[in-house]
């Protein structure tokens, strides 16, 4: 696994090493369990005993073990190419079927609720870096990892328009590296309430590389956990409006703490913005090609993952383009 990963290192992000890395261990863990510690030893019957294992030991869903698998097959390909495993092992470990609606989660942000939440921070959080966050995940549909890399020096107002850099060497590399490098153009809202955040409630400070982040915390560059939890708040409903959930009662639900935030049913993660920002900009009727770029995103993982839009919607879309 060691040489696995190392293999692997700097060919992916670390964020997707790290993925690996958790999907793998299981594996080792159990291989030692079971007495395998050459792995010239391991057969197709040890991997169909694995493959059951995982699925009832752990309780995992058809799609999350589809997923382990996979990365498992990946692994045990490695493995034969420095003589590790008999070649065409891997093709022994029989994947999961998994229909293709239930390979992608359903949760993300609606418009609406969006929308609402935006009028809330324009409101009462104005220009912070709350609402800065937010507007540029809604209005953008970047990833967390792009925001995060996102430095004073990136911008250019004049546009307006922001650079999305890979640095991995100085903690933010973006998920699909250099191929993900772009810019992004913003719309004049955006870019002067950025203008009035910088120049107002944003933390002055430099990062332990010296450069000056665009969301700041007194510690210097904000970390994922922060963004994702600061996520988690604002897509709270009770944060904007009525919670909308029998027997929840905002005066004793655990989910009102920040700490728990992400226990609220209707709480989303900045994934789930994203892909209500990719399904808003859908609706639209903005064209696949330019979501694709502006969002670093391939039109297959688009349709498969991103795309929210209900078939009725799609028609409605096509109706506009068909004459009687």
């Amino acid at each position: 696994m060691q040489l696995y990963l190392q293999h692997r290192e700097g060919e992916v992000s670390d964020q997707t090493l790290q993925s690996h890395r958790y999907r793998i261990e299981p594996f080792v863990e159990w291989c030692e369990s079971e007495g395998i510690f050459n792995l010239n030893d391991l057969t197709g019957r040890n991997l169909h005993s694995y493959r059951v294992y995982r699925r009832e030991e752990d309780d995992l869903k058809p799609v999350t073990l589809q997923g382990q698998l996979s990365t498992l097959r990946v692994f045990l390909k490695f493995c034969a190419s420095v003589d590790a495993v008999p070649e065409g092992l891997r093709e022994k470990i029989l994947l999961p079927k998994v229909a293709p609606e239930n390979q992608a989660s359903k949760t993300t942000l609606e418009p609406d609720r969006a929308d609402q939440i935006l009028e809330y921070l324009e409101t009462y959080k104005f220009a912070g870096r709350s609402h800065v966050l937010m507007t540029l995940l809604w209005k953008t549909g970047v990833r967390m990892g792009s925001i995060r890399a996102i430095d004073l020096a990136d911008f250019d107002f004049s546009e307006p328009a922001v650079e999305i850099v890979h640095r991995p060497e100085q903690d933010t590399p973006l998920k699909n590296q250099e191929r993900g490098e772009r810019w992004v153009a913003l719309r004049s809202y955006t870019a002067d309430l950025i203008e009035k955040y910088i120049k107002g409630p944003r933390i002055d400070g430099r990062d332990e590389y010296d450069r000056e982040p665009l969301l700041t915390t007194p510690q210097g560059r904000v970390s994922r956990s922060c963004i994702r939890d600061t996520v988690y708040v604002l897509t709270r409903p009770c944060k904007y409006g009525e919670c909308p959930h029998e027997g929840y009662d905002p005066e004793t639900c655990e989910a009102t703490d920040r700490t728990f935030a992400s226990k609220c049913p209707s709480s989303r993660s900045p994934h789930d913005v994203r892909s209500g920002a990719i399904t808003s900009h859908l609706l639209d009727e903005v064209p696949v090609e330019v979501v694709s770029g502006r969002m670093d995103v391939t039109q297959s993982v688009l349709d498969r993952h991103y795309d929210r839009r209900s078939e009725r919607e799609k028609m409605e879309q096509r109706r506009k383009f068909i004459n009687d």
